[in-house]
């Protein structure tokens, strides 16, 4: 009789401990959820041996991607941006490596159509960080980056 009774106590445990489980997993019906898928789009621009290729994911307006300078007969650099999209300009932090060294600076694209313009102005340094003076003073005159298809 003890042996069924302390059965039964462990059968109720473990129902009692599922249902609670199960009740956490409700969701309630008043509530949504939407996925959002980000977008990746790819920028390639050539200016004669010089080539800068920028790949991005645009999640509502944040964005992450990579950006690399290759230069020819001179150093290249690559790494990842991370920043937001304000209007059709896009501010971001590049964190790269160049001569075995690790930089921060803030870059700025202008996008145009199927395009993006690399911005420039005046720069400072801010805590061992590159950033421009006034982000609504830079000068989007490059050599545009077109839209590619992007290599998996």
């Amino acid at each position: 009789m003890k042996k069924v009774m302390i059965i039964n106590l462990v059968l109720v445990s473990l129902l009692v401990s599922c249902k609670k489980d199960k009740a956490a997993e409700i969701i309630p019906e008043n509530e949504t959820s939407v996925i959002v898928r980000p977008i990746s789009e790819c920028y390639v621009g050539v200016l004669e041996r010089d080539t800068i290729s920028l790949t991005i994911s645009i999640n509502k307006n944040k964005v992450a991607g990579e950006l690399s300078y290759k230069f020819f007969e001179k150093d290249s650099n690559s790494g990842i941006i991370s920043g937001t999209m304000k209007g059709n300009t896009l501010i971001a932090e590049y964190t790269f490596q160049s001569e075995g060294q690790t930089s921060i600076r803030q870059v700025a694209f202008l996008k145009k159509g199927n395009t993006f313009i690399e911005g420039y102005g005046d720069v400072m340094d801010d805590n061992g960080k590159t950033k421009f003076r006034d982000t609504k003073q830079l000068h989007f005159d490059g050599k545009p980056l077109s839209k590619v298809e992007c290599k998996m």
